[in-house]
């Protein structure tokens, strides 16, 4: 029996996705942000295609796995994340990571409402803890953002890519249990992803010039394989092993590590108000994680079986 520690695909997935957030940054700008998305996870697919051939896993699926493989592409690396860099555009990155955060509770009540799952006080309470943190954190850049404007739209940018990033890992669950191994969809999920980000950059007309500078392909490089590939692998299979509700705890997580490295990189000054936000969300975190540390014991007390 293989034993995979959620924590420490808490850690993969919630490092490099916090690193992403200044990423982000320097792909915007020059070329359209659908085709940046579009390019990004073209490059994740191909990538992660490759290891899937390499290490002799299977890529064909039928029809029907290829349609809803397709739905989640199209939700997840798709329409959310074109939302979330046109956010970007709009508004702080650090209040997008706010509004984003809000999927601890859009997730847990989708798993609900689509496939009856629990949804426990402990999940509300912790999600409110998480939430709360995190709007501190970002507290003067939510006041700001009351003045409307372009940060007004911004804001609903956000939460409808959040929404539908919500439908993506709902779609992931039901691949995931109609047995999609998470690799291999997780390749053609991305292939659709980019599919779908180049329609729309084509529908709306977005500007194709490609960013030759360092900056924009370094930042493109590192997003396709370590923010994409590889932390979108720790976090399905995270989804698999945990369920939406604990997994969506990432973002929560995410957005104090990337206030941290723009402590480091970019000057950010820290405020009381902000450090009892960290600390409500790290709650919030081992609250939510709680569960998974008591199943985790519970299988390394499991009896080894042979190969």
């Amino acid at each position: 029996m293989t034993y995979r520690s959620p924590s420490a695909l808490f850690v993969i997935a919630s490092l490099i996705w916090g690193s992403t957030w200044l990423a982000i940054k320097f792909q915007l700008g020059v070329m359209g942000a659908e085709w940046s998305v579009a390019v990004r996870f073209g490059i994740a697919a191909a990538v992660l295609a490759g290891f899937c051939v390499l290490t002799k896993r299977s890529l064909r699926f039928d029809k029907r796995a290829h349609a809803f493989l397709a739905l989640q592409g199209a939700l997840l690396f798709g329409f959310n994340y074109v939302g979330v860099y046109l956010a970007e555009e709009h508004a702080t990155s650090g209040l997008v990571a706010v509004l984003f955060s809000t999927i601890v509770f859009m997730n847990p009540i989708g798993a609900r409402l689509v496939f009856g799952a629990p949804l426990t006080l402990r999940t509300v309470i912790a999600a409110s803890l998480g939430v709360v943190g995190v709007a501190l954190l970002f507290l003067p850049e939510l006041t700001h953002a009351r003045q409307g404007g372009d940060a007004a739209l911004g804001i609903a940018l956000g939460l409808g890519a959040t929404m539908i990033a919500t439908g993506g890992n709902l779609a992931a669950i039901r691949n995931q249990a109609a047995g999609i191994p998470v690799l291999t969809g997780t390749a053609w999920g991305m292939l659709y992803g980019a599919l779908t980000a180049a329609l729309m950059a084509w529908a709306l007309g977005a500007s194709w010039s490609f960013d030759a500078r360092w900056p924009y392909v370094a930042s493109l490089l590192y997003l396709a394989v370590f923010g994409s590939v590889i932390a979108f692998g720790a976090y399905l299979t995270l989804l698999k092993d945990l369920g939406a509700a604990s997994t969506s705890y990432v973002n929560i997580a995410t957005p104090i590590v990337a206030m941290i490295l723009s402590t480091l990189f970019e000057g950010y000054r820290w405020t009381i108000v902000a450090a009892f936000g960290v600390a409500l969300a790290i709650v919030g975190n081992w609250l939510a994680l709680a569960p998974a540390r008591r199943a985790a014991r519970m299988v390394a007390r499991m009896p080894k079986q042979s190969a």
